[in-house]
């Protein structure tokens, strides 16, 4: 009876984490086309973005919401949905003729990814065993990590071989089996909650999202002041709404938890790291060492694996042994790859590329998932789909500005200096790669003073 608990939750997890597989997929696959997509289309390297940005944003305004959808609606009637958002996402960018149709389509398959995400990680919080929930959000994070795997490889393969459009078209026998799979192995069970909607709070996250991803992509014009304010007054509002709602959409008083608070940012930093390498990387490849789309994928798969295979594994060493050594030695790991990577940038090859990535992946997959387990850990039973909502909310709008705050800086000194466009595009990389890395560097001041003044 037990054995069939364990492998119906395994299949529950499989189900809504291949959505999530399919969203990240695409989101990678799609970066080493971009330089395609931008003659294709004839936008900029800041428009051209905005692919990845338009996506993230949609699960960041839609992760909010999932607290409160897990009170209203069924499982299995979310799962659904979900499902469907995505395979029209993928019939609309396949058959995308412009840029628009094209960001539409991901919009879709932002709204999707937005319900897939929480949904996984609240049946894990939900059915599995405290004691084995380090490995099971392991599990879940193996199965979104797997996609940056393979998604350069994928899109680069497509693209150089037959078209983008085909990216979007073979993922929808895998959507279809995902279906299946949730029909079968997701709850059914009926939700009673009359919780109601913090319509406040949710304009509030709208205007402030996208007024600060905005903000960033506009950064060099006057415009974007105007965007920033419409970020200022969107906070406002949601904090306000907030504060006097009596089931917020968002629980702020989360953010009291010192430790909570601080593994967040630790969690957040290490996805700002995993989305801003998979910008960097393929245009680094193909404007300053003149490869191709599908040599950009090849690069990056060998790093993105080791990161996707130590995830489950990091998670049984927290189980079995704590969570002070794989978060600490995970983040030191990942320090010293990520600052060689940065300082040699630009007088290495291929080779050095796929050796410093492959070094501080070691690093993300023994810190990254556990972050979030040990965060989550933070927290009582009742608050779970609270902080399960403010880690996936925060882990995409943190991946959407990391890409916008890449494209942003690598643009700006690309026209706005006497460089030649690979020498700028090096030098963007590794500017935008430093200030990565002194956040990084303080997230491990912080878990070593966490860790170190009382016993784990």
């Amino acid at each position: 009876m037990q054995k069939t608990k364990e492998i119906k939750l395994g299949l529950a997890v499989l189900a809504s984490g291949i959505m999530s597989f399919c969203g990240v997929l695409i989101e990678t696959a799609m970066t080493v086309t971009f330089p395609t997509l931008m003659k294709e289309f004839n936008v900029s390297t800041a428009s051209i973005q905005w692919i990845t940005t338009i996506y993230l944003l949609v699960i960041a305004i839609t992760v909010p919401l999932s607290s409160y959808l897990l009170k209203k609606i069924s499982l299995q009637s979310l799962f659904l949905f979900a499902n469907i958002m995505f395979f029209l996402g993928l019939m609309t960018d396949f058959t995308a003729k412009s840029f628009g149709l094209l960001l539409l389509g991901r919009c879709f398959q932002g709204l999707a990814t937005g319900i897939a995400l929480p949904l996984m990680f609240h049946i894990i919080l939900t059915y599995a065993p405290i004691n084995k929930r380090g490995t099971m959000i392991g599990l879940g994070v193996l199965i979104t990590s797997v996609a940056p795997a393979i998604g350069p490889t994928y899109g680069g393969i497509l693209a150089t071989t037959y078209s983008w459009h085909y990216i979007f078209l073979l993922l929808i026998p895998i959507i279809v089996f995902s279906l299946l799979i949730g029909l079968i192995a997701i709850p059914r069970q009926k939700v009673l909650s009359k919780a109601k909607l913090d319509w406040a709070s949710m304009l509030g996250i709208i205007l402030m999202f996208s007024g600060a991803l905005c903000f960033l992509s506009n950064i060099e014009q006057l415009i974007s002041l105007i965007y920033f304010l419409v970020a200022g007054l969107g906070f406002l509002i949601f904090y306000k709404a907030s504060k006097s709602n009596e089931a917020p959409l968002i629980q702020l008083s989360l953010f009291t938890n010192k430790k909570f608070r601080f593994f967040l940012l630790g969690f957040l930093i290490c996805q700002t790291m995993l989305l801003g390498i998979s910008f960097i990387v393929p245009n680094y490849i193909q404007i300053v060492l003149g490869g191709t789309a599908f040599e950009s994928g090849l690069v990056m798969i060998p790093g993105a694996v080791v990161g996707a295979l130590l995830a489950p594994l990091s998670g049984r060493l927290l189980d079995n042994f704590g969570a002070k050594r794989p978060i600490l030695i995970g983040i030191a790991v990942t320090i010293i790859g990520w600052g060689g990577l940065c300082l040699t940038l630009g007088k290495i090859g291929s080779i050095g590329i796929i050796i410093g990535h492959v070094f501080y992946m070691i690093g993300i997959g023994l810190c990254y998932s556990n972050l979030m387990t040990v965060g989550m850990n933070q927290l009582s039973k009742a608050y779970q789909n609270d902080g399960n909502a403010i880690f996936n909310t925060l882990q995409q709008f943190s991946g959407a500005v990391s890409t916008a705050l890449v494209a942003v800086i690598i643009n700006l000194v690309q026209n706005n200096g006497s460089h030649g466009i690979k020498a700028a595009t090096t030098l963007g990389s590794q500017i935008a790669m430093l200030i990565i890395l002194a956040l990084m560097c303080f997230v491990f001041i912080g878990c070593w003073r966490i860790f170190t003044s009382k016993a784990d």
